[in-house]
């Protein structure tokens, strides 16, 4: 076996401490190389069980540890360095060119949620809050589940978010986008508990397997307030009192969302929630503008 065979001269044979030190390589990577038969040491004592290199297998560490720079798994550097052609290398730095390709697009998505989070801190730090608002909201895709719940803290809405994602492979990542809302037809008759729907608004660059709704340009009556969701129903009736005043009528479900909460900060001082309400012009109103 390679590790019994006798040592070569002197000079040629380098310890193990000192093969470290020329290659940048901690002793316990090469130890582990060596247990997996990757990069065995020129020769091993039998009584002391020191293992050295000589400066043939300097070669094939350098290129180990070049396509170890590359983030080629070990695995394939073990099959690749038994049996080093062209033809080999090429398509192993061929897959390993799709897999950066494919990271790079998944670091990108990474890094747009991270912008789209920030801007959300952002938006809830610098509220304008108690003010109702008429605003339009862009198109938006939602995964919904609708059941009755008196959410009293965000505990409440944990076990309907794994409903949620009980057909999805891995957890969504939904901090700050998770929301409750009410029906149309409860909303019109001033009933505001207990809230229907449960929701996670999904990025754009959110994969979800599950079913989907997705929701046009709407125009919404807002508000947004310090406090959760325990604290929102005087907020609906200041809403709909709004609504009525204005020749509005409403035309879907509330959505509100916690956009600052216990995911973010154990100071409830700084909860902010939002509630909006989509809504469009009476008959009234729109005859009113066309006369």
């Amino acid at each position: 076996m390679q590790h019994m065979r006798e040592p070569l001269p002197a000079q040629e044979l380098f310890q193990i401490g000192e093969v470290s030190k020329l290659f940048h390589i901690s002793i316990s990577i090469l130890r582990h190389y060596d247990k997996i038969g990757l990069l065995q040491p020129e020769y091993k004592d039998p009584d002391t069980g020191y293992r050295y290199y000589s400066t043939r297998q300097f070669e094939c560490l350098n290129t180990i540890r070049y396509l170890r720079a590359l983030d080629v798994p070990l695995d394939e550097i073990a099959v690749f360095v038994k049996n080093r052609n062209v033809q080999q290398i090429q398509s192993m730095l061929e897959k390993q060119r799709e897999n950066v390709r494919l990271r790079q697009k998944e670091l990108a998505r990474i890094e747009r949620k991270i912008e789209n989070r920030l801007n959300q801190l952002l938006d809830a730090q610098t509220s304008r809050l108690e003010i109702i608002t008429v605003e339009k909201k862009p198109a938006r895709r939602l995964a919904l589940l609708k059941k009755d719940l008196l959410p009293r803290s965000y505990l409440d809405l944990e076990h309907s978010i794994r409903e949620l994602e009980q057909d999805e492979e891995t957890s969504v990542a939904f901090l700050g986008k998770v929301g409750i809302g009410i029906s149309r037809e409860r909303l019109e008759a001033q009933v505001y508990r207990p809230y229907e729907i449960v929701f996670i608004l999904l990025d754009e660059e959110d994969s979800f397997r599950g079913k989907t709704i997705g929701l046009p340009e709407e125009t919404c009556v807002m508000i947004r307030f310090r406090g959760g969701h325990e604290q929102a129903e005087g907020y609906y009736e200041k809403l709909t009192q709004y609504i009525r005043d204005q020749g509005y009528r409403i035309s879907g479900f509330s959505k509100e969302i916690t956009m600052i909460d216990y995911g973010i900060t154990d100071d409830v001082s700084q909860f902010v929630t939002e509630i909006q309400i989509p809504v469009e012009q009476a008959d009234t109103k729109i005859e009113m503008v066309n006369n």
